[in-house]
């Protein structure tokens, strides 16, 4: 594969671009495509440009022979996805959303199936686990009026104990889900939990009917339609800038030894990777640059991909299931090397109208170093015990599933750092002090913006598709502006 994509990468393949755009940006996350066709809507010329075969960053899939198609990532986010594709995309995409009906929970301090709203929680918190109802009520309240703006000295820890203290069983039941979602900890800032909870307690959890490769087939189709020009295998080597200290412009970016101009850059790489390599510290201020340098990652991913044969099937236990054998919620035991803790993902043949294949999906979440620093034995040997033991726990579950699966495929930190090009391999972007770096970015730089997954609270697929929409926002101001300067 690494041989291909520098083979692909190279001048002739870009060679039907314009010489400039408006606006370039760089990866097809969801912000990235999000805000590129924001953009284009507005009525500017919009390059996208993305090192990958496909599209989508993590939200995206891969084919295996046998008819299998394996989705990235846990399938959910929150409703507010619904509100934010109709508007930002097309209803067509937006009507293919769907909810989640059962996540179900199996760990040592309970057994539990809910659909994930406040309704439900409500009633699991009051009646199996007991809680004061003015205390849960008070803690949805609390959650839901938490915004950036607000104290981000009190952890998430500090949140429950003030409302449920010494209860780690309802802390796990609250905290795991999110966990998974956007790599929080109980030691974060409460604020970077209590918004991503408030928004799936709105109504839930939901997903894409026919699966990711769908969702990004959609948009590619949107993206060209509103005159978006999109660029596979386009390595961007550099986001080129002019300009003296304090006057400095974005010009465009070099790619795939390739100049193209533009206006204004919307980065939907890492922030960290954005600043720092793909434009270069000696364009920033000595205090950003070590702003930048001091944003740490949040955790990365590993994944155990099942696909069973043609014919077999398993039953419907439920559609998201946290599954644990650790004694309780611990960010740390959660991604440690010896996994203890893994959630399944289960893709029946209804969530993919037409196919009658299914799959499990085991996520987990996992720690850059610990792979990173794996010999080539000790990580295949490794990548061997996660497939072993996710298919020995789901066998505790679903006897005999083992007779039924035809391909298992592992993917690791090591391997979404290859595919993604994220710094770390990080999944769910940077911890908190990352936002306000990618906020500053066009005060550095004018017209170099950045959009991703940064600050937990913009993280996940609804937070990467909004922060899309406020960065493109920004960037189309800033090309009016300029027009009429």
């Amino acid at each position: 594969m690494a041989e291909k994509r520098q083979r692909m990468m190279t001048p002739e393949r870009l060679g039907d671009l314009k010489s400039a755009y408006d606006l370039i940006v760089i990866g097809s996350g969801l912000a990235g495509l999000t805000a590129a066709n924001r953009m284009a809507r507005a009525g500017h010329s919009v390059l996208l440009l993305e090192q990958h075969y496909n599209f989508g960053g993590l939200a995206t899939w891969f084919k295996r022979p046998g008819g299998h198609i394996f989705d990235i990532s846990l399938h959910g986010f929150p409703a507010g996805m619904i509100k934010t594709c109709r508007k930002y995309w097309s209803r067509e995409i937006a009507d293919s959303i769907i909810q989640l009906e059962r996540i179900r929970f199996d760990n040592p301090q309970f057994q539990l199936e809910t659909k994930f709203d406040r309704e439900d929680f409500t009633n699991l918190l009051t009646q199996k686990f007991e809680i004061d109802p003015e205390a849960v009520s008070q803690f949805f309240d609390t959650a839901r009026s938490m915004n950036f703006y607000d104290d981000q000295s009190m952890t998430t820890r500090e949140l429950f104990e003030k409302f449920f203290p010494g209860r780690k069983d309802v802390w796990r039941l609250l905290m795991e889900p999110i966990a998974y979602a956007n790599g929080s900890t109980l030691d974060d800032p409460a604020i970077t939990y209590g918004i991503v909870f408030s928004n799936f307690m709105s109504k839930g959890v939901y997903t894409f009917s026919g699966g990711t490769d769908q969702l990004i087939k959609a948009m590619k189709k949107e993206l060209t339609q509103n005159g978006v020009t999109i660029k596979n295998y386009a390595q961007v080597e550099q986001i080129l800038v002019d300009g003296p200290p304090g006057a400095r412009r974005v010009r465009g970016v070099r790619v795939n030894g390739r100049t193209v101009e533009s206006t204004a850059v919307i980065s939907n790489a890492n922030v960290v990777s954005t600043v720092l390599r793909l434009t270069g510290e000696d364009y920033f201020e000595e205090e950003y640059v070590e702003a930048a340098r001091s944003v740490r990652m949040n955790s990365a991913s590993s994944q155990v991909y099942l696909g069973l044969a043609r014919g077999e099937s398993i039953p419907e236990i439920g559609d998201l299931f946290f599954t644990s054998s650790a004694a309780e919620f611990d960010s740390d035991a959660l991604c440690a090397l010896d996994c203890t803790s893994r959630t399944f993902s289960f893709y029946y043949p209804d969530l993919r109208p037409g196919s009658d294949l299914y799959s499990v999906v085991a996520s987990i979440n996992s720690r850059f170093d610990d792979w990173n620093a794996m010999d080539e034995a000790t990580y295949a040997a490794t990548k061997e015990r996660y497939a072993r033991e996710a298919i020995e726990v789901l066998e505790s579950y679903i006897p005999e599933v083992s007779t039924k699966i035809e391909h298992v495929e592992v993917s690791t930190p090591r391997t979404f750092e290859f595919y993604t090009q994220h710094y770390r391999a990080t999944s769910f972007g940077t911890k908190f002090e990352g936002l306000k770096v990618s906020q500053e970015l066009p005060k550095q730089v004018a017209g170099l913006f950045h959009a991703g997954s940064v600050g937990i609270i913009m993280s996940g697929w609804l937070g990467a598709a909004n922060y899309g929409v406020i960065v493109s926002n920004e960037a189309d101001r800033y090309l009016a502006q300029r027009k009429t300067a």
